[in-house]
């Protein structure tokens, strides 16, 4: 079973349904729907993906939850939450009952959100999302010790750190610095990380050797049970195809075993989240 941990879907930008970024952050120069993906997950040997409705259509989950209700057996959802928004604690609630949906993505890496997550605005969401049982995907490679310090005060929020922690500044020679970097949080238990979007973080071609020895101590550190592949589809495909993404752990990283690359690249993940 490869499981996913991130794939966004969005539809055309129209006036009854405008993109909030302009079409220059789009990562493809069409909008990818969940028919086309499932066609790429079938060719790339993938059986079921996380949707994680991107920021270019603002905080909605309508698209994503569809694609669940249509494709349960191949979709499931992390939704967005505007978190500065006065009904958001009500919808946490409501985002909690919805069919297909698996918990909350939230981001803290643009100018937008940055502030979010020391100003105040996100402090009322942790302890409610630990209350409800929440698990939330976070993206804020440059607020992981403020990550770490959430995960120590709210012990029972699970915690999963997109894409190892990377951003831009530990790409190449730089990646080992961001493996320092995201290590820091291995021993908080609550705390796992999505060796996720990896070609995205390398200029060399497949399968992208330079990261090989970060990405191994990223997940010995964490244990094989607290890491998920992902492939951050529309993002990745500037660098590899989708198949290469999956054989770069299933064919050319010799330190896992096949029982490692079963939890990698499914079980972990669809446990943590409870996605039978």
């Amino acid at each position: 079973m490869i499981v996913d941990t991130q794939v966004h879907i969005w539809a055309p930008n129209t006036p009854e349904r405008p993109w909030v970024l302009g079409p220059e952050r789009a990562h493809l120069p069409v909008p990818l729907d969940a028919e086309t993906v499932i066609g790429m997950m079938d060719e790339a040997g993938v059986d079921r993906a996380i949707l994680v409705p991107p920021s270019l259509e603002g905080d909605r989950n309508d698209l994503a939850l569809k694609a669940a209700r249509d494709y349960p057996q191949r979709f499931a959802v992390m939704g967005r939450l505007k978190l500065d928004d006065p009904s958001a604690p009500e919808r946490l609630q409501e985002l909690k009952s919805q069919p297909g949906m698996l918990g909350v993505r939230l981001t803290f890496h643009r100018d937008n959100d940055r502030p979010f997550l020391t100003n105040g605005v996100a402090d009322w969401f942790w302890p409610t999302a630990e209350t409800l049982g929440v698990a939330v995907m976070v993206h804020a490679p440059e607020r992981l010790p403020q990550i770490a310090e959430i995960a120590r005060q709210h012990p029972k929020l699970t915690l999963i750190i997109d894409h190892m922690g990377f951003a831009r500044e530990t790409s190449d020679a730089n990646a080992s610095a961001g493996a320092d970097r995201v290590l820091a949080l291995v021993k908080l238990p609550n705390v796992s990380v999505k060796v996720s979007a990896l070609p995205c973080y390398s200029s060399e071609p497949y399968p992208f050797r330079n990261l090989h020895n970060p990405l191994k101590r990223i997940i010995e550190g964490f244990g094989v049970r607290r890491a998920f592949w992902g492939s951050d589809l529309s993002r990745m495909l500037a660098r590899c195809t989708y198949r290469q993404a999956v054989t770069m752990f299933t064919e050319e990283l010799g330190f896992l075993s096949e029982r490692d690359l079963e939890w990698i690249m499914g079980r972990g993940i669809s446990e943590l989240l409870h996605w039978e």
